[in-house]
């Protein structure tokens, strides 16, 4: 899904295959004199959690209410910062630890309004975006719970 947005655009997929983030920065801002400030963030597949060693993680989703909620939320931080342009790009199946998961860029004139939205945004893929966490490991295989840091984190963007 791309569709336009202020002076930029919004790129948001749900994919199994891999990403390549300076495509995806050169493509986000290609042609654009008005952007002075990208901020990415990257989230991989890591191999352990808490001490314990993750063998495989596997990601699944709800396909369209998936793409509609984070649109929602990408529409919510236009609102707040002066965003010239956002991608996110979520990846969906079973990933190995050192593999890419999720990417989020973020575009504006400036740094401070690229930094907070780009913040903004993670905090709502890592709490409130209807995506699904399975941990193998070599104990047995879980859904992973929401975690407290994650909910305090995203509670500071809620308005008053």
């Amino acid at each position: 899904m791309t569709s336009p947005v202020a002076t930029g655009a919004v790129t948001i997929r749900i994919q199994e295959d891999d990403f390549d983030i300076a495509r995806e920065i050169a493509s986000l801002t290609r042609s654009r004199t008005d952007i002075g400030a990208v901020v990415s963030f990257s989230g991989i597949c890591r191999a352990d959690e808490d001490s314990a060693k993750i063998s495989a993680l596997t990601l699944e989703h709800y396909p369209g209410m998936a793409e509609d909620e984070i649109k929602r939320h990408v529409d919510e931080a236009i609102s707040r910062w002066p965003l010239n342009g956002v991608t996110i790009i979520h990846r969906v199946g079973r990933f190995m630890p050192g593999q890419n998961i999720v990417l989020v860029l973020t575009a504006s004139q400036h740094r401070k309004a690229a930094f907070e939205a780009a913040e903004f945004l993670m905090d709502y893929l890592k709490t409130s975006a209807p995506f699904w966490k399975k941990e193998e490991s070599a104990t047995g295989t879980g859904w992973v719970e929401a975690q407290a840091r994650d909910d305090e984190a995203a509670a500071r963007w809620t308005r008053s």
